[in-house]
């Protein structure tokens, strides 16, 4: 059976209307494991090959989803996104055994860093995790990836735990950021 296309915008925001934005469709799956492999790469990102793709081959069963930016039909950007439990400790009273939103790789390529692609594909994510009911929804990050921290607080993310994570992150601090989405009144 043939994917259907997947709905497709043009953005708005200055310097952005070069880009298309879109849902991810399992075609795709290739190209953004590629992307991720190639400019997702850094001291401050936990990328093991295996986990990366177990959580992009879900797209095709559905269970992961992604947003990517486009440029003349090439992804230079995505964001993936999925339901989850992991975050159960976080929540607020009375929800800890509710599911969250969680958000997986977000990654620019090189050559369109600064431009607030992350971030306009980070609220896409949001927005598509709050019509899936999900109100919670959590990210992490390494805390010295001061790139990543600047692109979650610009979608709406706030800081509400630092821990220390040797087994994932062999660099800098070595301690894992996690934020929740919190929209800006």
């Amino acid at each position: 059976m043939a994917a259907q296309a997947p709905e497709t915008q043009h953005t708005d925001a200055p310097g952005m209307s070069r880009y298309v934005t879109q849902a991810a469709v399992p075609e795709q799956i290739g190209e953004i494991l590629t992307l991720i492999r190639e400019h997702g790469p850094n001291p401050w990102n936990y990328l093991p090959e295996v986990e990366l793709a177990a959580h992009l081959s879900a797209i095709r069963r559905g269970r992961t989803q992604a947003v990517v930016a486009l440029l003349e039909s090439q992804i230079v950007a995505v964001v993936t996104f999925e339901p989850s439990d992991a975050f159960h400790r976080y929540q607020p009273g009375g929800r800890e055994i509710e599911w969250q939103g969680h958000i997986g790789e977000a990654v620019v390529h090189r050559q369109h860093r600064g431009q607030g692609l992350g971030t306009q594909l980070l609220k896409a994510a949001v927005a598509r995790l709050q019509q899936m009911g999900l109100v919670e929804i959590y990210v992490e990050r390494h805390e010295d990836n001061e790139g990543s921290a600047g692109m979650m607080r610009n979608a709406g993310f706030v800081v509400i735990d630092v821990f220390d994570d040797p087994r994932r992150r062999d660099a800098g601090s070595r301690r894992t950021t996690v934020s929740r989405y919190r929209p800006h009144p």
